[in-house]
């Protein structure tokens, strides 16, 4: 077995008196499409956060590519150079052109030349098929065409990881679909991604693994079909029904 790329070890985090992740343990290996669902509040985007240490654990140990993470801002910094995360919201720079956006990162932080860095930058915005709005500015695009720029953004990057925090659930539902293909791409390619959603159209067609989260637990783990049609927890039987019918 190969070392993960990612691995939590006996995780837990609070938030006040809050007990917001408890005693995770979890592997996630290189190329792995591993997609965290269940209830709201269950702890999934927290879990996802800690990956990038946007949110700081209290107890437990984290490893990104090799790298534990601490109170080390050396290998927090080395680890976020790896991790690419698009969020809810698309977080773009409202006065800069899409190109621009795409850009800043690379050259302010990766210390790469300006024009190799909008030659990258178009490279990526020709991959998510929204290479023909380099030189608008965001507010002149729709929901589903910014958060296409997002992504671009963080593959600007060339992380190894790409972490998606409910990446749809800003978008109006028929803009929902525009994305999804975009991610089911990048997870064609071979991209180690891990995604919190409700999309579980989704997470079926693209998952190698889903992990089924709640109250701060991860209550199960199972590829697709086995989350879907033959769950072992009750709590997940439970989940997968509700969806069923919702």
């Amino acid at each position: 077995m190969t070392t993960p790329i990612v691995r939590f070890d006996c995780v837990n985090k609070w938030f006040g008196e809050h007990h917001v992740l408890r005693d995770i343990t979890l592997d996630i290996q290189r190329g792995e499409r591993v997609v965290i669902c269940g209830p709201s509040g269950s702890g999934k985007s927290t879990l996802l956060r800690c990956i990038n240490r946007l949110e700081a654990h209290q107890q437990g140990r984290i490893e990104v590519g090799g790298i534990a993470l601490r109170d080390d801002i050396q290998a927090i910094e080395h680890v976020r150079r790896q991790v690419g995360m698009v969020f809810q919201q698309f977080n773009l720079f409202p006065h800069l052109s899409v190109l621009d956006n795409l850009t800043l990162s690379p050259m302010w932080v990766g210390k790469v030349p300006a024009a190799t860095a909008r030659a990258q930058a178009m490279a990526q915005l020709e991959r998510v098929h929204i290479a023909d709005q380099a030189h608008k500015f965001p507010l002149q695009l729709s929901g589903g065409q910014q958060q296409r720029v997002a992504i671009a953004r963080a593959l600007c990057m060339e992380p190894q990881i790409l972490l998606f925090d409910e990446p749809t659930s800003a978008l109006d539902p028929e803009m929902v679909q525009e994305v999804l293909d975009v991610m089911t791409t990048l997870a064609q390619q071979g991209t180690t991604m891990v995604c919190v959603t409700h999309e579980m159209g989704f997470a079926r067609s693209v998952a190698d693994r889903i992990v089924f989260m709640d109250e701060g637990q991860i209550v199960e783990q199972a590829t697709p079909q086995q989350f879907f049609e033959q769950a072992q927890h009750p709590r997940t039987r439970a989940f997968v029904q509700k969806i069923r019918h919702a």
